[in-house]
């Protein structure tokens, strides 16, 4: 359908014209509906004036700002291809995605300028960084937006670009040592978009705090979901408790999108006052399973908010099954589940080796189907025809579907640890650690943590008098991000225990780190 489109979307901004749109928390600035779609109309000139059209690469690493929002809309616009880069992620991570996209602009703030500037000579095809804002050395970067943006003019939004085009060029976490580039159409977020808006309701009027990094796909809420009824953006440029609790008392703050750690902290924080806190509606969080006695007392301190909670993929944009509002009041054992499957999205439980469905109830490999599935992982024909199976998406997680058709998370088939929202592929950091000189084997598993979800905790079989594990975590570092780091360690010379098919047991390991 021709409307799959961003850019049908964005026309919509002349219905609330004078309505404020955005609030930048950063540096006051703000923007009502006409005056943020002159903003988006003149990014896409100056996106046109560096030389990219439709089907290029931009690369963006910053902190949330209204500059980064309008920068995914003017990628909603079709006038190019957004590639947000995780600005947690270690140079290397960086350097390969930069190669593998081909992106040849990166937009930068100033805290990312050096990161870039640092890396540059490894990346021939980089020919332009643009500043965001300024506070960055001169020779960190070649343009300042802020100028170009003076000369830029407001032409209207570029022709509507076709519902398969490319949209956003996105990188996962990679199970294989490197990321992977995963390709969404204009008609597949737009399809993500209008599915959030018919399950959670949103109506005009919504006053939205964005917190989570831009570079996530979960932050959908923050660049997407409003703009079919309009509604206030307010942007934080990062996560902080007070700040969050400030910020929804002080502009009444109806919506936030949360990951559970964060929830944690906000309702413990010194300054936490639910009668501040009023204004608040509806909390949607994912990334990770709400533990029951935070979900518990987070509902008991605050009756009258409503939560969602959603679970989903970058290769979907996002969600592909929701536990409503209406589910969290009804409690009992499907607070355990994930929700169920959003409208428009199909879900099975197969078989992970035949892939043949398994019957109701029982645990399987998740597989999922809609039109909000990745059009394919950017340069890798191989890794797309296994993950994408005659239409169907396998998500390498491994779940039941009980006879409501709730969705039961039972373990993740690719070992994939979730910790504070972020997901850490236990391969990834295997492979970061192994190749350690001193190391002789290692297996990385996620433990329960209270606070983080699960932390990431690694056993290596070494000689522990020859190598710490400061040491080992300094080797980490130089190729993984810090966030991907375990937190825990154990250094034994012992061998780790093996299957009957000479696998590693980490169940067995698991156990052993949880104390169990």
């Amino acid at each position: 359908m021709d409307e799959l489109n961003g850019g049908r979307l964005l026309t919509r901004c002349h219905m609330f014209g004078a309505e404020p749109a955005v609030l930048d928390l950063a540096n006051g600035y703000r923007a009502t509906y006409s005056e943020h779609l002159d903003r988006i109309e003149r990014v896409c000139s100056v996106i046109q004036q560096l030389g990219l059209g439709p089907r290029d690469r931009l690369a963006v690493m910053a902190a949330p700002s209204h500059v980064y929002l309008e920068l995914w809309r003017a990628a909603f616009a079709g006038a190019t291809v957004l590639n947000p880069l995780n600005a947690r992620l270690a140079p290397e991570e960086i350097v390969y995605i930069l190669n593998d996209s081909g992106s040849e602009v990166v937009f930068v703030d100033a805290p990312n300028a050096a990161v870039i500037a640092a890396l540059r000579d490894r990346v021939p095809t980089l020919r332009t960084v643009v500043l965001i804002g300024d506070g960055a050395q001169e020779s960190d970067w070649d343009l300042r937006l802020d100028a170009l943006m003076e000369r830029a003019t407001a032409h209207g939004l570029p022709p509507e670009p076709e519902p398969d085009a490319a949209c956003v060029l996105m990188y996962t976490g990679g199970t294989t040592g490197s990321p992977k580039g995963v390709v969404l159409s204009q008609a597949a977020v737009v399809l993500a978009i209008h599915r959030v808006q018919m399950t959670y309701g949103f109506e005009p009027g919504q006053r939205f705090l964005a917190t989570l990094p831009m570079f996530h796909i979960g932050s959908l809420l923050a660049w997407g979901a409003f703009l079919p009824t309009g509604g206030l953006t307010v942007i934080l440029p990062g996560f902080e408790p007070g700040a969050v609790n400030a910020a929804i008392r002080d502009h009444q703050i109806t919506v936030i999108a949360a990951v559970p750690t964060m929830v944690a902290m906000m309702i413990d924080h010194p300054d936490f006052d639910a009668d501040r806190l009023s204004s608040l509606e509806l909390v949607s969080y994912g990334g990770a399973p709400m533990p029951p006695e935070l979900l518990k007392r987070t509902m008991s301190l605050l009756p009258r908010l409503k939560f969602v909670q959603g679970y989903g993929m970058t290769e979907c944009s996002a969600y592909v099954t929701l536990l409503s509002a209406a589910d969290h009041e009804r409690g009992g054992e499907i607070l355990k589940s994930v929700g169920r499957v959003m409208p428009g999205c199909l879900i099975e439980a197969r078989d992970a080796e035949s892939g043949v469905a398994v019957p109701q109830g029982e645990v399987g490999e998740l597989y999922v189907r809609s039109g909000s599935m990745l059009t394919e992982y950017w340069n890798q024909p191989e890794a797309t025809a296994e993950a994408v199976l005659e239409g169907w998406y396998r998500t390498g997680d491994a779940g039941r579907i009980d006879t409501e058709g709730y969705v039961f998370l039972a373990d993740r088939v690719k070992d994939m640890i979730v910790s504070g929202g972020e997901n850490v592929y236990s391969l990834e950091v295997e492979n970061a650690i192994s190749s350690h000189p001193l190391v002789i084997q290692v297996a990385v598993v996620g433990v329960p943590d209270a606070k983080w979800g699960e932390l990431v905790h690694a056993f290596v079989v070494c000689n522990p008098d020859a190598v710490t594990a400061e040491e080992l975590d300094a080797h980490a570092r130089r190729t993984i991000a810090g966030y991907k780091v375990p937190r825990r360690w154990t250094l034994t010379d012992q061998a780790l225990p093996l299957s009957a098919a000479g696998k590693i047991l980490k169940r067995t390991l698991r156990e052993m780190a949880s104390g169990s």
